[in-house]
């Protein structure tokens, strides 16, 4: 009887350390990965040469193969504002930086940060990204940040930012009038004309956002909750980020903001909860019951000293934990290797327990829980599942000698060791460039405008350290 003829496949990863994040954390030393179109359609050990017939293949010795990292938390515009606010907590650094700033920020210099940042998400592994876009908010801004995510080969969401009316906690916090541009009624009619133009089956739609729980109106946020039911979405919201959110919503609501939306039915599986630190052990079990899903922010939340969540308690409990960048004026680098890193170190120091996150723990929200949270058929590398799926070095000083890849990954990689990123099926960065951007003219686009932007929004002082 002869052999079974080889079965045609569109790509094969051949040679690799494929590391599947499957339920059983299988590794395969030296294994395959086949896709047809946009999923993946067999994951084995060896070279796979003798089941698929490959329109193109890709030697991956001395290399990982994983499923592409999902970035739970972004502000693609804030690219043009990297490394200033040094030294600053959070709500300081919104009030003298990030208003300002934000409210500076035009329609086009909006675009030419998140098109920057859609670059560095793809050089550093990542396929998925929420952006939580907010300055400009207008439809034509909304939607060409969302043209340029998906133009760059990314698939993900953008959270349309909701301010609304001002609340007597924003104006104790001394936020800006200026930031206040719409009324409710106008956010809600913006947000679902997006939506409609990106509703929840586009690569990348229109999550209703509003910006922050604990300053918003709590209608607003009721709204928004409705709108995401109503199309059948994800919603999104800071929660939590600061030390004072919780006891200023206290003090004006007689409630904590989880404590909240648990009560009024609000709090679902459909919420995304950007931060979520200052939770009690009361709320992070109604997180926990309604499904919902936290992105740990560990970079920004140590820029700015916010304090660390309790991820460890979350994870036990079964939240769909994610990891976040929280954008490029904060996190500074869209590296989720870093994220991850930082997460483990970052509990451990917390609980003074160093097996309360484990590597394996961390890579598991860095894919297969951030899709969860972001609501996508991705995150593990199993025959069906989407193919988003990078490549990274394992072959380079600062990683080798490779005991167990998963360690290696996490605490020794980085993103700049990634050398292909697929979304879909589709290879959009291979051989140090992305594929659909030019990266030369993105970076100098976004160089033109920083320096008039910055120096607009009056926000140029913060160049000289220590400003303050």
């Amino acid at each position: 009887m002869s052999a079974a003829e080889p079965e045609p496949c569109d790509l094969l990863l051949t040679g690799g350390t494929v590391v599947t994040v499957d339920d059983q954390r299988t590794v395969h030393q030296t294994g395959h990965v086949a896709i047809i179109g946009d999923r993946v359609a067999g994951v084995g050990e060896g070279p796979g040469t003798e089941r698929w017939r490959a329109a193109e293949v890709v030697d991956c010795r001395g290399k990982a193969v994983l499923p592409g990292l999902v970035d739970g938390h972004n502000h693609l515009y804030q690219a043009l504002a990297r490394g200033l606010g040094e030294g600053m907590s959070i709500v300081p650094w919104l009030c003298e930086f990030m208003w300002p700033y934000s409210i500076a920020i035009t329609g086009p210099e909006a675009v030419a940060g998140a098109r920057l940042g859609a670059v560095e998400a793809l050089r550093a592994g990542i396929t998925t990204v929420i952006d939580n876009h907010y300055a400009p908010s207008d439809l034509e801004t909304t939607l060409a940040v969302a043209d340029v995510i998906e133009e760059a080969g990314l698939r993900g969401a953008v959270a349309r930012g909701m301010l609304g009316e001002r609340t007597e906690i924003a104006d104790r916090r001394g936020q800006p009038i200026e930031l206040f541009r719409y009324s409710s009624e106008d956010e809600f009619a913006i947000t679902r004309e997006a939506m409609q133009h990106r509703p929840p089956s586009s690569k990348v739609s229109v999550w209703p956002a509003a910006l922050n729980l604990c300053y918003v109106e709590q209608k607003l946020v009721r709204q928004t909750v409705e709108l995401a039911r109503e199309y059948g979405t994800r919603w999104h919201t800071h929660c939590c980020e600061s030390k004072t959110d919780p006891v200023s919503y206290l003090e004006t609501h007689g409630a904590r903001p989880v404590e909240w939306l648990a009560k009024e039915g609000l709090l679902d599986e459909r919420a995304t909860l950007a931060h979520a630190i200052w939770l009690d052990e009361a709320e992070i079990e109604q997180v926990a019951a309604a499904g919902a899903g936290v992105s740990h922010n560990p970079a920004s939340n140590g820029y700015l000293a916010s304090g660390t969540a309790q991820i460890t308690s979350m994870r036990r409990q079964h939240v769909p934990v994610a990891l976040g960048t929280d954008g490029p004026s904060c996190g500074h680098r869209q590296d989720l290797f870093e994220a991850m890193k930082l997460s483990v170190f970052g509990q451990r120091t917390a609980t003074l327990d160093p097996t309360a996150l484990r590597a394996e723990d961390a890579l598991e929200m860095a894919t297969r829980e951030g899709a969860r949270y972001a609501g996508i058929d991705a995150g593990v590398l199993s025959e069906g599942k989407l193919a988003d799926v990078i490549v990274t070095a394992l072959d380079r000083p600062h990683v080798r000698p490779v005991h167990r890849a998963v360690a290696a990954l996490v605490y020794s990689a980085r993103g700049s060791d990634v050398e292909l990123t697929i979304v879909g099926g589709e290879i959009v960065y291979r051989a140090g460039q992305c594929v659909r951007v030019d990266e030369a003219a993105a970076a100098d686009e976004a160089e033109r405008h920083a320096a008039r932007l910055l120096e607009r929004s009056g926000t140029g002082g913060l160049l000289t350290p220590w400003a303050r």
